[in-house]
């Protein structure tokens, strides 16, 4: 680069691209190690129950014809491909359920991205547990601004999909400095990401659920890896894709603020602020979850007890659950399990012949869902209202405000390790998924990520 394009380099862009350089030799703080410690396991299990549900099936399917070098390994099988191509199927792996993890400000699933991502470029590079743990934490940081950086909210309203741009610019900051690059080549390495950034809302059509899975996970995993490897082979491009004539924020912003991308960089840890779902279904159902839960448990509610129920959630999340077909994402058919079995659980959340039970359809039949605005307009966001009406004259009433598993009312470790363990337990058995669970609690201990792979096999 010459003197002069350096000398063209924004300050945004060299204090993000000196950030990311310099992430592998940064320590964290202990409560942020113990916070990617969740995330990470939290999303190792998306993987693993993914693996055998439809998008993840198909991604398995597809990578196995792909080849190619014995990089990284393709979880839930015996494939061990490219380091692109494994991060396409465990990101779709990841997202192939609803049981990852999201970030409310930024709109963004960032773990079904940015895990895969990493994990593929730590098993390509044989990098350490301590070395993914300071990738992931990255990636987070970067992913989650950057679609701040545009006005996330602003942005979905435009058509575009937040959780492609985000968790893609995330992934690719995590691979990167896993494979080492120096800050000239992150510069580069975000300019080829940005060329890749993409992603439409028309994914809420999506019926199968696959299509989906490759826009928030997939697809991010694979640019992001896509755009490290690269530029790790010599690749060269724009010094910096965020300032000067026709950049990413001309391109992509109504009126965005670059500076987003780089405040709070080593002082706000995004993943901290990210949230971990305590149910395996869509995150518009959680926090009518909770409320029917502790309803359930104040009032010893049954089934047959219930006259009525109305579910109170944003307009947006009404929209997202509402009637949908399969049964993680249907608000109504989901409501109508909790009470009849007294809990929901990832095996309960995914049988889809109960979605034809006449004892579920008749008490779903009484559950109606309705916009609210004032939730609409409540932060934290994903609150949820649920109102019963019991046959014997009661009526009752929970407003669920700060979700489990939020950054307002975060999971525990024996939380997130018992969601996680049995999400594991029926692809890997009890044995490994006991296993795979304390290896991600001693993280710092693992050598090389590569030590992991029998344990991801199913």
């Amino acid at each position: 680069m010459s003197r002069r394009s350096e000398a063209q380099i924004s300050p945004v862009m060299r204090k993000l691209s000196a950030y990311i350089a310099s992430a592998p030799r940064r320590p964290l703080p202990a409560a942020v190690i113990e916070k990617t410690k969740h995330h990470i396991l939290d999303t190792f299990a998306a993987m693993i129950s993914g693996s055998r549900l439809a998008p993840g099936i198909k991604a398995l399917a597809y990578v196995k014809t792909l080849g190619g070098v014995k990089e990284a390994c393709v979880i839930g099988s015996n494939v061990i491909t490219t380091a692109v191509n494994a991060a396409l199927a465990n990101g779709m792996l990841a997202h192939a359920d609803e049981t990852d993890d999201s970030h409310a400000p930024s709109l963004t699933h960032p773990g079904c991205g940015i895990v895969p991502a990493a994990l593929a470029m730590a098993e390509r590079q044989r990098q350490s547990g301590i070395a993914l743990l300071r990738a992931v934490a990255l990636g987070y940081d970067v992913g989650c601004r950057l679609t701040q950086a545009l006005d996330a909210y602003q942005f979905r309203a435009d058509g575009h999909s937040t959780h492609s741009f985000g968790p893609m610019f995330g992934a690719a900051a995590a691979a990167g400095a896993l494979a080492g690059l120096r800050e000239r080549q992150i510069r580069y390495m975000l300019s080829f990401t940005a060329q890749q950034a993409s992603g439409i809302s028309c994914w809420m059509r999506d019926r199968e659920h696959v299509e989906k899975a490759f826009d928030f996970g997939g697809m991010p995993a694979r640019n992001g890896v896509t755009a490290a490897t690269m530029v790790g082979h010599g690749f060269t491009g724009v010094g910096d894709v965020f300032a000067g004539e026709r950049n990413f924020f001309v391109a992509y912003g109504r009126q965005p603020d670059p500076a987003v991308l780089i405040r709070g960089l080593g002082d706000v840890y995004e993943i901290m602020n990210t949230n971990i779902k305590r149910w395996s279904v869509g995150s518009p159902i959680q926090a009518p979850l909770d409320a029917l839960r502790d309803l359930i448990l104040a009032h010893q509610i049954k089934a047959a007890d219930v006259e009525k129920v109305v579910v109170r959630v944003a307009h947006q999340a009404a929209n997202t659950v509402d009637n949908r077909d399969m049964p993680d994402i249907c608000m109504q058919h989901i409501c109508a399990v909790m009470l009849i079995d007294g809990k929901v659980t990832f095996e309960s959340s995914h049988d889809e012949s109960r979605m034809r039970d006449r004892k579920v359809l008749a008490l779903r039949s009484r559950i109606e869902l309705r916009g609210d605005d004032a939730l609409s307009a409540a932060m934290p966001s994903r609150q949820g209202i649920v109102e019963v009406s019991l046959r014997d004259g009661r009526e009752l009433r929970h407003h669920a405000r700060a979700v489990s598993g939020t950054a307002e009312k975060p999971m525990t470790r024996a939380e997130v390790d018992e969601k996680s363990y049995d999400l594991m337990t029926t692809v890997i058995g009890k044995t490994r998924a006991r296993k795979l669970c304390d290896a991600v609690w001693k993280l710092e201990k693992v050598r090389d990520l590569r030590a992991l792979r029998p344990l991801f096999r199913a």
